[in-house]
């Protein structure tokens, strides 16, 4: 009976276009697509059609419901982020949160030196994220050397911005 009642709700077998879940949906973007919304990032601007290519074939879409926790501070890092759609509210310490929105990435710097998560990230609302795990990660920065500045770049700005709010 079980097994029934998960076909008829859609969780399980069925063709992908009578699943009636419309969430889930947008999960299912093709390269172009991604390649699309890598266009968007600042991270990505600066690469060529080869590496957006690149990196839509090891980026995995992913969707969540406001209020899931997607990185806790102390927990291994695996994985490397990009917000499509939705925002996100970041935790640092209870003096130093903030909200980012699509186009914002993190994740990074669990990847970049191998520690635990520096925060936590929870949904403030349903968001749709491109995802690229740890061995992909390492290559990425490999094969495109212009993400890796932007992301130092970006490491810098935040370390700023977390020293303003610590002395202001």
């Amino acid at each position: 009976m079980e097994l029934v009642s998960r076909m008829m709700d859609g969780s399980i077998g069925g063709p992908p276009d009578a699943d009636s879940r419309p969430q889930e949906a947008p999960a299912k973007l093709g390269q172009d697509e991604k390649m699309t919304y890598l266009q968007r990032v600042h991270l990505f601007e600066a690469c060529s059609s080869r590496q957006l290519r690149a990196i839509a074939r090891i980026a995995e879409v992913q969707e969540v419901p406001a209020g899931e926790v997607l990185a806790r501070t102390g927990d291994p890092g695996d994985r490397f982020f990009v917000i499509v759609d939705g925002s996100a509210r970041v935790e640092v310490s209870p003096q130093n949160q903030g909200r980012i929105g699509p186009g914002a990435f993190f994740g990074e710097i669990s990847l970049l030196d191998g520690e635990p998560r520096s925060a936590t990230v929870i949904a403030d609302t349903a968001m749709r994220l491109l995802v690229i795990p740890r061995r992909d990660f390492v290559t990425l920065l490999r094969e495109v050397p212009s993400l890796t500045e932007r992301m130092l770049i970006t490491l810098c700005q935040r370390l700023r911005s977390a020293e303003k709010a610590m002395n202001g």
